[in-house]
């Protein structure tokens, strides 16, 4: 069953990264190259999960996960970082402020096919 996922990454190449592994199994994907800009994705329409990165321009991943966590429509989306970053701090942090599950990159492909399908049931 395919589901809709915003992936936010100020990699352009990332973001085409997870949009051809999620859409190569049947998902729909949608892009934001910043924080705020996947913030007023993330509240424009319901999505089945969301995909960021931490380290980003404007507002990075766990700013973003706080202020979308505080929006009624962030209610059961789950939210996976996808960051270079592999601190137990910053892991801590984000998890604090709402965040799912983490990803280090490079990632591997079905490994985010697996996690997604965890966390959304499809």
């Amino acid at each position: 069953m395919s589901k809709l996922i915003l992936t936010v990454d100020d990699s352009a190449s990332i973001r085409q990264m997870v949009a051809l592994t999620l859409s190569a199994v049947g998902h729909q994907v949608v892009e934001a190259g910043n924080g705020a800009e996947g913030y007023d994705k993330a509240i424009a329409q319901p999505f089945n999960a969301i995909i960021t990165d931490l380290n980003m321009p404007v507002m990075n991943g766990i700013e973003f996960i706080r202020k979308y966590r505080q929006h009624p429509a962030s209610k059961g989306v789950p939210i996976i970082l996808l960051t270079t970053e592999s601190d137990e701090e910053l892991k801590r942090q984000a998890k604090e402020a709402g965040a799912t599950g983490w990803i280090v990159k490079p990632f591997k492909q079905d490994q985010l096919i697996a996690v997604i399908k965890k966390v959304t049931g499809a």
